[in-house]
């Protein structure tokens, strides 16, 4: 998804294209928190396709006000009634049609519209259209249609209902105003249609987005996350602020895109990062339209650039006047949900490694990079699998490093469920000078229910048979002893350790002596114990559609996992369960396949659990 600036009959219109096939991106959830309007685009043969309903729903989130576009009209199959059914269906808005096409498939040539009562047809795939009378075979069906389109809008709009009531028919101006008004308040969502790759049906879309969707100027003022009466109004005159929502690294240099929400930013402006408490300046200011980029001198309150010369701004940030500083609530950041293992081919691309992915995760915030300390591997998370397969793709192709890829190792753990008393361990080592003499006995113990986790350790020695400075010395040893456990070499955890008696040599006893005599009398006493294997577990947060909630349980008992509830609100089902973190690999392809693309999960780490 991109968000872009452009211009149409003097006004700025923001755009966003809502993607098909790929996993959603933290990248639209930037993009649209930055937006006014949005055009989301459907296939007139698929309708609404499974990422399209993630990023709708995001956008209901952020209350974005949309209109529609039914595009490849001239497709096989294409069906405007059945795409706009889709939409209801599956996304649940209020559609208004206002448009009827002329000619189906390959002899679709234009389009009816339904607010003018016009006919609007395309000789050829220059773009150029030409105004005509309805066709004679559309003329009833246009009337029938209209008729339907002025009922709908009197329904929910006060004065086109008065209008209405007298007429029996609303006037053109009327309706638009009526349906720029009840588009903003998100009621109804307008549907126009087209096929883009012919240049037909674009230029009355653009002509819709200057109708419908609001303005800047039609939009609340932004305020400070800390004190909102600290407010800026989309006025070129005001002081200036705009959130960064992208930055992207180029052959060229860095490019930081951000949203202009007041005032005015030249060329050479000094400016405080106020994220970061720091001042930036800016080199160039460039207005992006797909692929080209115009160099502009200043924006002001309304518009999307990208500029360079911004150093470490990263998105989310907020840039403002120096003499009056705000924080504007940054984009939602989402949680991870899949990881990967990534390794440098060689020690000598190790480092390369290491700045590439900070550069990647500086570009998209919702990749995470950390160093399991028990494994010692890289992971790097991210919203889905193409996600991070694009991510490394990208590792490999722009910076020329060999990557490794891997599935994460699971952090598996050891715990006691049946213990030892009395164990008696005496060590003794004499070489030569001083000897070592240490004599312990200790209690071994499952500190709670297996599952539980810590350790801990006392001492209920008679007084003077071990001295204070060896007890703890026997418990640096005991820790010692956790690093690897009898059944696997995991780390051990949930036991309690008692020692309960020991004795000294006056000569040849030292702390050295009483913590190699607690590490190696528990592992003695790790090896006589009742020990059991624990595995992480993560509570799974699934949100599906309600017709696919039996097939996304089945496969959550299929891998092992406790289900803890489900919640249905409308057609969306949530549900909850525990998961072993093992048979969270490749979940979210499966998510995917059982619910048609539509299916998304959140996890959260909640503890360890016996292994099944």
């Amino acid at each position: 998804a991109a968000a872009v600036s452009c211009g149409w009959r003097g006004h700025r219109l923001n755009l966003i294209d809502t993607p098909g096939h790929v996993d959603f991106s933290d990248e639209v959830e930037r993009s649209l928190r930055v937006l006014d309007g949005a055009v989301a685009i459907f296939d007139a043969v698929a309708g609404v396709e499974p990422q399209s309903e993630s990023v709708w729903r995001r956008a209901d989130r952020y209350g974005v006000p949309r209109i529609a576009f039914v595009n490849k009209m001239d497709r096989a199959g294409a069906d405007l009634d059945a795409a706009v059914d889709s939409i209801r269906r599956r996304l649940h808005p209020i559609p208004v049609v206002v448009q009827l096409p002329i000619g189906r498939e390959d002899g679709f040539t234009g389009v009816v519209d339904l607010v003018r009562m016009r006919s609007l047809v395309w000789a050829d795939d220059a773009g150029l259209f030409v105004q005509e009378p309805i066709p004679e075979h559309l003329v009833a069906e246009a009337e029938r249609r209209r008729a339907e389109l002025d009922e709908l809008v009197a329904e929910r709009h006060p004065a086109a209902l008065e209008e209405y009531v007298v007429r029996s028919e609303l006037s053109a101006n009327t309706l638009v105003e009526a349906l720029r008004e009840l588009t903003r308040s998100g009621e109804v969502v307008v549907v126009l249609c087209g096929a883009a790759y012919r240049n037909r049906g674009v230029e009355p879309l653009l002509d819709a987005v200057v109708d419908y969707l609001p303005a800047p100027l039609d939009r609340p003022p932004v305020c400070d996350v800390g004190d909102p009466a600290r407010r800026r109004f989309a006025d070129p005159a005001e002081p200036f602020a705009a959130l960064v929502f992208k930055v992207q690294a180029t052959p060229t240099g860095r490019l930081t895109y951000l949203r202009v929400y007041s005032g005015t930013l030249g060329k050479g402006d000094v400016v405080l990062d106020a994220t970061a408490r720091r001042t930036e300046c800016i080199g160039r200011i460039l207005r992006v339209q797909a692929d080209r980029r115009t160099e502009v001198m200043r924006a002001s309150a309304g518009d999307i650039v990208a500029v360079v010369g911004v150093k470490s701004a990263r998105a989310g940030a907020t840039l403002c006047a120096l003499e009056a500083p705000v924080l504007l609530e940054p984009p939602i950041v989402a949680e991870p949900v899949v990881s990967v293992a990534v390794e440098a081919s060689s020690s000598a691309a190790a480092e390369r490694l290491s700045t590439a992915l900070a550069q990647l995760v500086e570009e998209d915030p919702s990749l995470v990079v950390r160093t399991d300390r028990e494994t010692g591997q890289v992971l790097l998370s991210g919203m889905g699998e193409l996600h991070l397969e694009v991510a490394v793709e990208k590792i490999r192709r722009e910076r020329g490093i060999a990557v490794a890829v891997g599935r994460p190792q699971v952090a598996y753990r050891e715990t006691v469920v049946r213990g030892v008393s009395g164990l008696l361990y005496r060590h003794v080592k004499q070489d030569g000078g001083a000897g070592q003499f240490a004599h312990v006995v200790l209690d071994v113990a499952p500190l709670g229910d297996c599952g539980t986790t810590g350790f801990e350790f006392s001492s209920t020695v008679p007084g003077g048979h071990v001295p204070r400075e060896y007890v703890r010395a026997v418990e640096a040893g005991c820790r010692d002893a956790l690093a690897a456990g009898p059944l696997g070499g995991h780390p051990v955890t949930g036991l309690r350790v008692t020692l309960i008696d020991g004795a000294t040599h006056v000569k040849d006893s030292s702390e050295a002596a009483f913590r190699t005599a607690g590490r190696l009398a528990l592992r003695e006493a790790l090896r006589m114990s009742a020990v059991r294997l624990l595995e992480p577990v993560v509570e799974v947060t699934v949100t599906t559609p309600d017709d696919t909630l039996g097939a996304v349980l089945g496969d959550l008992s299929a891998r092992r996992g406790r289900i803890g509830g489900s919640t249905t609100t409308g057609a969306t089902a949530v549900v909850t369960a525990e998961v072993p973190l093992a048979e969270i690999f490749g979940y979210a392809t499966r998510l995917r396949s059982r619910t048609q693309g539509r299916g998304t999960f959140t996890t959260r780490p909640v503890g360890y659990a016996p292994t099944a």
